[in-house]
């Protein structure tokens, strides 16, 4: 048995060019969707992802806007700058690139940013919406996951499905989504006693660890599906997911690979969440 591959880069590329269309159609409407990316620092890898999240707003027609300021910025000047972003009009989205340094409040920052332009679906009210299952934007990483597994045609209505991660960003919005799509969720963590037992019966298992190939075959059932968040550098240089490819490919029925599985998704969510942002700009007009 092979398991068969949930190819996100793909899915990714389908999506992007209906959103491409959705947004030449709302740009003919005059509003043209705007995203503000703010990168405090010279994080390596932060400047890659917003390098990225530009090029990608770029090839669908979305203004992008990337706001550089140095590591020393205070947190009253971060707060203004925002103040600034929620009052233009022109941006639809605002997205503050994560780390941010030490000395700087993230939880402020984020609570900072109107509800309506955070397309991260970090502030408060959004995550409240997600809680108790209103309509409002969705975090990138977990909606990303849900579409994947609705367009490989996988059912989860009914299924025990099984999160290992608890994090504010992946682990408790994933299983809150997998939730509504009326799967039976648990959510493990470190403190989880014999894991395996657990996943071991799930239909679906979501591995947002942290941790290089830390789950292996005898984590999985057999024709489970197994959808590998993690995105892990080894010493080598090799970006490798949380799941032990090798091995858990020889027991599931699906598995999403690193690199080209959830990643490719995370950015394509963030493009959708700006163009609805900006389209509930349009249906205020109205």
């Amino acid at each position: 048995m092979q398991a068969q591959l949930i190819n996100g880069k793909e899915i990714a590329i389908e999506m992007k060019e209906t959103l491409k269309l959705e947004v030449q159609q709302l740009i003919s409407q005059g509003i043209r969707p705007g995203l503000a990316v703010v990168l405090v620092g010279e994080d390596p890898g932060s400047q890659i992802y917003v390098r990225n999240k530009a090029n990608e707003c770029e090839k669908l027609g979305i203004y992008s806007e990337v706001i550089r300021i140095p590591e020393t910025t205070t947190d009253l000047e971060l707060l203004e700058l925002i103040h600034k972003l929620n009052q233009n009009t022109d941006i639809h989205g605002i997205l503050v690139q994560s780390p941010l340094p030490a000395h700087i409040s993230e939880k402020a920052i984020v609570n900072a940013i109107d509800a309506a332009k955070d397309v991260d679906c970090f502030h408060p009210e959004n995550v409240g919406n997600l809680m108790i299952g209103d309509k409002g934007i969705l975090p990138c990483t977990p909606a990303g996951i849900i579409e994947m597994l609705k367009v490989s045609g996988i059912e989860m209505a009914g299924k025990q499905a099984v999160v290992i991660g608890r994090s504010n960003i992946v682990g408790k919005p994933i299983a809150m989504l997998l939730l509504r799509e009326n799967a039976t969720v648990t959510i493990c963590h470190s403190k989880t006693v014999d894991m395996k037992q657990i996943t071991r019966q799930a239909d679906i298992v979501i591995a947002a660890v942290g941790r290089a190939h830390f789950i292996t075959e005898d984590y999985i059932k057999p024709g489970a599906v197994v959808i590998d968040v993690g995105i892990n550098r080894l010493e080598n240089g090799k970006v490798v997911g949380d799941v032990d490819m090798e091995s858990v490919k020889r027991v599931a029925g699906y598995v999403s690979p690193v690199p080209g599985g959830v990643g490719p998704m995370t950015i394509t969510m963030l493009l959708k969440n700006t163009l609805e942002a900006a389209k509930h700009t349009l249906s205020k007009r109205v």
